[in-house]
């Protein structure tokens, strides 16, 4: 039998999320109750607070079993992009004209459907 990748990480993750979410939850109380209680301290200041708790949550997220994936699937994510074949300029704009025409005439298409269903209703019905 395998074992599930929920259960590979073990205790050493469940602490670092755990770690995580108080430094998130630290991070978002500390700037409200600083911001409370010292009002002359600089906004700019408090932000810079937020962004480094921020990253050191990110930091410990990542040695975690699922923060390793993550960044795996990151990195084969950026491989694959770079080998996608972007369409030139003009074929974009020929493309994005066929879909507006297209769109366009299915509105049209709706509309006149709509408009026939309506007739037809307030033919049988009298209103």
């Amino acid at each position: 039998m395998s074992v599930s990748s929920e259960s590979q990480g073990g205790s050493k993750d469940t602490l670092l999320w755990g770690l995580v979410f108080i430094i998130l939850v630290a991070a978002v109380g500390g700037n409200w109750w600083v911001g409370k209680h010292f009002n002359d301290v600089n906004v700019a200041l408090r932000a810079l607070g937020v962004l480094a708790a921020i990253a050191g949550a990110g930091i410990l997220a990542i040695r975690t079993t699922k923060g390793k994936a993550t960044v795996a699937f990151a990195r084969e994510s950026r491989l694959e992009v770079r080998k996608v074949v972007w369409p030139t300029r003009q074929e974009a704009i020929q493309t994005t004209l066929i879909v507006l025409a297209v769109t366009a005439v299915m509105g049209l298409l709706l509309f006149m459907l709509d408009g026939a269903l309506v007739w037809l209703v307030n033919l049988i019905t009298g209103v």
